[in-house]
């Protein structure tokens, strides 16, 4: 393939990663526990923990955890949120030679079974705040070793403290019962007493199944091996270098870890680049305490800042973001969900720090594409091709289409997954001959190797035979002034066969749906505008503020408004 895309690479970035240089993610992360081990590696809630500490702590865990009698490439499944004990458990499970199954906390009890059965989890870490969600189920799956956190273990002095106010003043520990299972301060003390046995891992062997969110039916499981998700670390490495390296430099990048952590999207752009780049990771349990989450950062330069629309919208609608100092902010991330232009546009406007959007799901470790490091402006598109990575956008048939052509988004690289775990029919479904994955997004790339997004191929409206793509309308509707949110689904029309149905979140609460209405016949051509406008409170989320529009499109359309 013609990567024709690279001349348009900023200067300093390869074309090609050497992914030969670790063995294993395990190498990476030793690597850095020695480089690095007396450099803070994470902070949550005011207490830090060093390189040398993570190293020490899971050490001591993988050592419990092979003492359970698992075996080589058993699953580990971890379900809490963003607290000091997940990275120490994840290089645990990693180390002592396991599979990481990371699993969202607020589950539903069916959802659990469903990811711990399919996955054959053997163990699992989880935060007591869901023990009782495990409870329910327990005895449906195959686990038998369970190791409950503690909100405050880790913590020091304090943690005493925040376990107090967790369980007697907030509530927030529902009672429950879990035969045999141990704290996680126990496991780590008798851990400690005994000695990790160093396991032989390759770039080939298993290191994570990530669940795709199920937003097409059952849920899936990505199987990532060592040499995928390393891939994507050096590659997401690479690509920065013309911000990292530009004046100022930073010592040691504070990365804004507010995404969690059993999210592909910070597992790799926070965690394990944090670790191979000797970074501090500024953990947030809760992002969507925006107060919150605005006074952890005050307390900090902040240099990287990964997120998703909702959230950049979210802390731009917030009175005390504007105060933070924003002089070292050198990146802002973008992904998981298009970046609407009125978003980035304000962004930029406050901070200095224009969003670099980039692109890629689960099955892709997750980066495939990214707009320059150091772009200066929104352009609408998801950038260029990852180092190493190639993009081809494909006809129904499978065939390449021509510059300029819509068709579907596929992804060939090293960082795409080996296929999806015991699913051989599912992944024959998205994986060509040749490698590329197809990605069920719609694309158009242009003469200079950047692609724009118009859509998810099932998210697409038909009406009266016109193609109408939500991301083009929500991204109209959403530089309306009085509009906080929007999502924009297809429901059955007897005369089109679809029509636009638009639910709206307001800003402004005087505005009503026959003003917005009238704005959108001003921007919209006739059978891409709303038929039916719902305002809403809130609209469904995925666990890392993507909206669900599959979850919209289920319920019946309500004609609140029509054009």
């Amino acid at each position: 393939m013609d990567k024709f895309w690279l001349k348009s690479y900023p200067a300093g970035v390869p074309a090609e990663i050497d992914n030969t240089q670790y063995r294993s993610l395990v190498h990476m992360l030793e690597d850095a526990f020695v480089k690095y081990a007396k450099r803070d590696a994470y902070e949550c809630m005011g207490k830090r923990l060093t390189y040398g500490e993570v190293d020490t702590l899971s050490r001591a865990l993988g050592a419990w955890l092979q003492s359970c009698g698992l075996a080589p490439g058993d699953r580990v499944a971890l379900m809490m949120p963003n607290l000091l004990a997940y990275p120490v458990a994840l290089a645990a499970v990693l180390r002592a030679g396991y599979t990481v199954v990371n699993v969202n906390p607020l589950y539903t009890p069916r959802e659990l079974k469903h990811q711990l059965n399919d996955s054959g989890a053997r163990a699992i870490v989880i935060l007591e705040n869901f023990a009782t969600t495990l409870e329910q189920v327990l005895h449906d799956t195959g686990i038998r070793h369970t190791v409950v956190v503690r909100m405050g273990d880790l913590l020091g002095a304090k943690g005493h403290l925040v376990n107090f106010v967790v369980r007697n003043l907030k509530k927030m520990v529902p009672a429950y019962s879990l035969p045999n299972a141990i704290a996680f301060t126990r496991a780590l003390a008798d851990g400690a007493r005994a000695t990790l046995v160093p396991i032989e891992l390759r770039r080939d062997s298993i290191a994570f199944l990530q669940y795709t969110g199920g937003t097409t039916g059952v849920s899936k499981g990505a199987t990532l091996s060592h040499g995928n998700v390393l891939a994507n670390v050096l590659q997401a490495e690479a690509w920065l270098q013309p911000v990292l390296e530009r004046e100022p430099k930073v010592e040691q990048l504070t990365i804004v870890c507010a995404l969690p952590l059993y999210h592909i999207f910070a597992l790799t752009a926070c965690c394990l680049l944090g670790m191979r780049t000797g970074g501090l990771n500024l953990l947030i349990p809760n992002p969507r305490d925006i107060g919150g989450f605005i006074k952890e950062m005050a307390k900090h330069r902040i240099n990287m800042l990964p997120a998703v629309n909702t959230l950049y919208n979210g802390l731009l609608n917030h009175p005390d973001f504007a105060k933070l100092d924003f002089s070292g902010l050198k990146v802002s991330n973008g992904g998981g969900m298009a970046v609407q232009k009125v978003v980035a546009d304000r962004w930029v406007k406050l901070t200095g720090c224009p969003i670099v959007e980039g692109y890629g799901l689960s099955e892709t470790s997750p980066t495939a594409t990214c707009n320059p490091a150091d772009s200066s402006e929104y352009n609408g598109t998801i950038g260029l091709p990852f180092p190493s990575t190639e993009i081809a956008i494909l006809d129904d048939d499978g065939k390449p289409v021509p510059l300029g052509q819509a068709g579907e988004i596929a992804i060939r690289g090293p960082q795409v997954m080996v296929g999806y775990w015991n699913r051989p029919d599912e992944t024959a479904k998205v994986m060509t001959p040749d490698g590329f994955f197809k990605s069920g997004d719609v694309g158009i790339m242009d003469e200079r190797g950047y692609t724009r997004i118009i859509d998810r191929k099932k998210d697409m409206v038909l009406v009266s035979g016109f193609n109408v793509y939500p991301n083009e309308v929500e991204g109209v509707v959403a530089a309306h002034p009085g509009v906080l949110e929007c999502a924009c689904v297809g429901v059955p029309d007897a005369v089109t066969g679809e029509a636009v149905k638009l639910f709206v979140v307001r800003r402004d609460p005087s505005l009503t749906a026959e003003q917005l209405m009238a704005y959108c016949r001003e921007q919209l051509t006739a059978y891409k505008k709303p038929k039916y406008i719902e305002f809403r409170t809130d609209l469904p989320k995925t666990n890392v503020g993507k909206i669900l529009r599959r979850e919209l499109r289920d319920e019946a359309p309500a004609a609140v408004a029509t054009a």
